[in-house]
């Protein structure tokens, strides 16, 4: 036995773990490792043997207790553990359900559950709007024109014509589900399959409702007003109670899903509750302050620039952000950055006054033409020469 691996380490659960993790973690390796899944995997199989060995000590409370204090030992034959380990009674309740799970899903169709006829919630609609920047920060309404379910009026939902009535389904006999057994390695086991007549709902439509063909419902085009809070971001859903798929037996309708899809800004964009932005200054307005105009969300602001602000300074609006979902009342900030914008387009008086600016600044002036050089005796006897 001293080659075997520690139980809790071949289903790979901690010492502690309760019942259920450990049933779980056992379910798990029985479903990757069972030789049905793995034909002719010789290492596949001796995993599912050990899992398999190590689960049915580590299920059994009086078994794990022995392998808590005396290890393998515990199994050993003649041991204080009593009579030896030699195998393991898969006739249990505990193994019976999980080895029903594991061939319901090899099988096909898994393990179902008796279907429930009572009343159920409907099933949720999606839908999508598309609104503006400001729609999002201010909020909006917005129509929407969807094809939703109704139930049927002549009918009453049920599917079937007036003066019949759904009948009970003779292939499950009205349970809504079909068992069968399998012989496996382990034995017969026990599967579940919802009836594929009835689709487990127990009772089947003979004669049809012609104006709904049998489904106990009828589509029609709506208009549903939607209200887009303020403070919404893009991708985000508004939820919007029982306007959603017909419930079942009675039961109320599923939600209409929105989702918000926000156009982009040519000059605004959005983090959280905060406003970005830049804004263009001149070069005067930069170099001796002013009022410039800064455009916001909530419209055109004049802002008063310090003297001498540089290029890429960033500017604080307060609460001129996005409100909170929450409490509109509460908003972010909008943060501008000021660039300073060079003209590329001078007239010679507004190059001389640049120069004269350079020259008063102690620099030396740019763009100044240079003066042509007086040619000396030599030079014009030369070119006089060549002519």
């Amino acid at each position: 036995m001293a080659d075997k691996r520690d139980y809790y380490e071949v289903l790979g659960v901690d010492k502690g773990a309760d019942e259920a993790t450990i049933k779980s973690a056992y379910r798990k390796l029985a479903k990757k490792y069972h030789p049905d899944m793995n034909p002719g995997d010789a290492e596949a199989e001796k995993k599912f043997k050990e899992a398999t060995e190590a689960y049915g000590v580590l299920s059994d409370p009086e078994k794990r207790r022995q392998y808590d204090q005396f290890g393998h030992a515990a199994f050993d034959q003649g041991a204080g553990g009593g009579g030896g380990f030699g195998g393991f009674d898969f006739g249990g309740g505990d193994m019976g359900d999980i080895f029903g799970d594991i061939f319901g899903d090899l099988f096909g169709g898994g393990r179902s559950r008796r279907p429930n006829n009572g009343p159920s919630k409907g099933a949720n609609v999606r839908a999508s709007v598309r609104i503006t920047f400001e729609e999002a920060v201010f909020g909006c309404e917005k129509e929407l024109e969807l094809t939703l379910k109704d139930t049927c009026s002549k009918c009453s939902g049920s599917g079937a014509k007036p003066g019949t009535s759904p009948e009970t389904c003779p292939k499950c006999n009205g349970q809504g589900q079909i068992v069968y057994t399998q012989q496996s390695m382990f034995g017969m086991v026990r599967n579940v399959q919802t009836c594929p007549e009835c689709n487990g709902t127990g009772k089947v439509i003979k004669e049809k409702c012609t104006d709904c063909r049998g489904t106990g419902y009828i589509a029609n085009r709506k208009k549903i007003q939607v209200s887009v809070p303020a403070g919404i971001d893009n991708g985000q859903s508004i939820r919007i109670r029982e306007k959603g798929e017909p419930g079942k037996n009675g039961g109320p309708r599923g939600d209409l899903l929105v989702e918000v899809q926000v156009s982009r800004h040519p000059i605004f964009q959005r983090q959280d509750m905060n406003i970005f932005s830049t804004a263009p200054i001149t070069y005067a307005q930069a170099a001796l302050g002013g009022e410039v105009r800064i455009s916001t969300v909530d419209g055109d602001i004049m802002y008063d620039v310090k003297p001498g602000t540089q290029t890429d300074t960033k500017v604080r609006l307060k609460g001129k952000g996005v409100p909170s979902l929450r409490n509109k009342s509460v908003r972010g900030d909008h943060y501008v950055t000021l660039v300073v914008q060079v003209p590329t387009k001078l007239n010679e008086e507004a190059k001389e006054a640049l120069r004269k600016f350079d020259e008063a600044c102690g620099n030396k002036p740019a763009g100044k033409p240079a003066e042509k050089k007086k040619k000396g005796f030599m030079e014009k006897l030369k070119e006089s020469l060549e002519e």
